[in-house]
């Protein structure tokens, strides 16, 4: 079978939302900063036919600036929900999803890049994380550094019956989906200003075809 990887970028991500569209409180100096993002969609041909239609929707981002009340230290709770469409597909079908953030400090993450991020390859059914790559956003962070980390930790027996943990979630058919709720990033060590942005990698498998995509979401700022 054939494997290709595919980068897309959702539309406008190269813009960095920095502007507070909410507060949940006022009148403190470190009121929760509520910002909501645009998700995105791409859509994408695979070698045999298959379409992929991968969308992110419901996306947003409450952000602390200073929960350990230092300025080396962030806290934000995101969350968002993915969706993979396949159509025109012949035999068995399905794949798998893996949500998950990049995050910044004092470095451009416009382009996606981070160490253990799917740029770098995703892990679609290793137990563990890739290289570099954490489950769960727990970050210590320096000037110039990325760092990528995954959304689920999914307990599950392995093909021996041992306890496994895997960070994504598998479908059959022609449609899945992923739904988070205040995943918490928290980032120490930053001084400077820092970034995060979601990605969604998904591998999907037909009878003839392997074919592994990106969705990435705007980047955001954490302080």
């Amino acid at each position: 079978m054939n494997v290709r990887k595919t980068m897309a970028r959702a539309a406008g991500i190269g813009a960095v939302a920095t502007a507070a569209l909410g507060l949940f409180s006022t009148g403190a100096a470190n009121a929760d900063t509520f910002i909501p993002l645009p998700g995105g969609s791409i859509t994408e041909t695979m070698d045999d036919g298959t379409v992929v239609t991968i969308s992110m929707t419901g996306e947003s981002a409450n952000i602390n600036p200073s929960m350990g009340a230092t300025p080396l230290h962030r806290n934000a709770w995101v969350s968002g929900s993915a969706q993979v469409q396949l159509s025109g597909t012949n035999g068995n079908v399905g794949g798998k999803i893996v949500p998950g953030y990049v995050v910044g400090c004092q470095v451009n993450i416009s382009g996606g890049g981070a160490n253990g991020g799917p740029s770098a390859g995703a892990n679609y059914d290793g137990t563990s994380p890739s290289a570099g790559a954490n489950v769960g956003g727990n970050l210590t962070l320096g000037p110039g550094q990325s760092q990528a980390f995954y959304v689920l930790d999914q307990e599950a027996p392995d093909d021996f019956g041992s306890e496994a943990h895997y960070k994504r979630n598998k479908f059959s058919g022609n449609s899945g989906s992923v739904t988070w709720s205040d995943e918490t990033i928290n980032l120490n060590g930053c001084g400077g200003y820092a970034q995060a942005r979601s990605f969604i990698a998904v591998q999907v498998e037909t009878d003839h075809v392997i074919t592994a995509y990106t969705l990435w979401g705007q980047p955001f700022s954490l302080g």
